[in-house]
């Protein structure tokens, strides 16, 4: 197994001296960085601009047991043109959807800017054998998804694994390679700690992440303000040391406006505005882009507008 993962670029991570030389994080000083941020008051014109931005940021995702493929087309027709009566509202970054339905969203997603995610490598528990994960990957990117959103083997990471968990990480990216961006999803509401969230962040990041994820959105505890402000943490003592560009994606239980608006504070004050770009930044939903859509109605117009206006997720 590999024990000196290199980052692109020729930067050599030596993978458990390197670790601990991060440090622990401050778990109070956190909490409280990430409480303050979120009171953070913007101007209406800034709040238009951020709800623009959240929009363009969003991976719009459907990831249930009965989800079809009529579901995915009339969930891309709405991630092309989310308010058909508005041209001025943009479309979504990115459809999500699970490996067997990558060609439907790629069919009907032809021929415009939104891309095609799927999540891989047996999500969302990833327990399976490494085999199964990268034929899974090779799959969809063949089906022609453009992402690949894979989960890591946290029973691995865990139980001290840390070596094999990277190993995963690596091996998926060279399918990846040239072909699809892969984000990396930590489900950090089973890691317990924000020591093992910013272990698992660097290891996804040594591995060639090129987005580090927070959730599957199948937990109760998914993304949380602290979390995504420990991960951006990551983010950017990686660039100040080496360079290096990652991107970040919240996902799991955002479902309204005011969230989206927190998170992106949060990206603006961590990372600067460099990160407040769809090629940096995602946001996981699959409800939150109705109520963006009323936010963004009721700031033009002065009052909300019925919800039953905007079509059903």
């Amino acid at each position: 197994m590999a024990t000196a993962p290199v980052l692109p670029g020729g930067f050599e991570l030596p993978l458990e001296p390197r670790l601990p030389r991060l440090g622990s994080v401050d778990a109070v000083a956190l909490e409280e960085r990430a409480a303050s941020l979120a009171t953070r008051s913007i101007k209406r014109e800034a709040k238009l601009f951020a709800l623009d931005l959240a929009i363009r940021m969003m991976d719009l995702t459907t990831l249930e047991g009965a989800d079809t493929p009529g579901k995915v087309a009339a969930l891309s027709s709405k991630g092309i043109r989310p308010d058909p009566s508005d041209p001025n509202i943009p479309s979504v970054a990115a459809i999500c959807v699970y490996p067997n339905l990558v060609p439907y969203a790629v069919q009907r997603t032809k021929g415009t800017s939104v891309k095609v995610a799927a999540v891989a490598t047996a999500f969302p528990s990833g327990q399976s054998s490494l085999e199964v994960k990268l034929l899974e990957t090779r799959e969809v990117i063949e089906a022609g998804a453009h992402e690949v959103d894979m989960v890591i083997n946290r029973g691995a990471f865990l139980s001290g694994r840390y070596a094999e968990v990277y190993d995963e990480v690596v091996r998926v990216k060279e399918v990846c390679a040239g072909r699809a961006h892969l984000k990396v999803i930590l489900e950090t509401g089973e890691l317990g700690t924000y020591d093992n969230v910013r272990r698992a962040s660097l290891l996804a990041i040594a591995g060639g992440a090129d987005f580090i994820k927070t959730s599957t959105g199948k937990l109760p505890t998914s993304a949380t303000l602290p979390v995504q402000l420990c991960m951006l943490e990551v983010i950017r003592d990686v660039h100040e040391e080496t360079g290096r560009v990652v991107g970040m994606k919240a996902a799991g239980g955002i479902r309204q406006s005011k969230q989206a608006v927190q998170f992106l504070v949060q990206v603006h004050e961590t990372l600067g505005l460099a990160w407040l770009t769809p090629d940096r930044y995602r946001l996981g939903a699959s409800t939150l882009l109705n109520d963006v859509l009323m936010q963004i109605r009721k700031e033009r117009t002065g009052r909300y507008q019925n919800p039953d206006y905007f079509t059903v997720d």
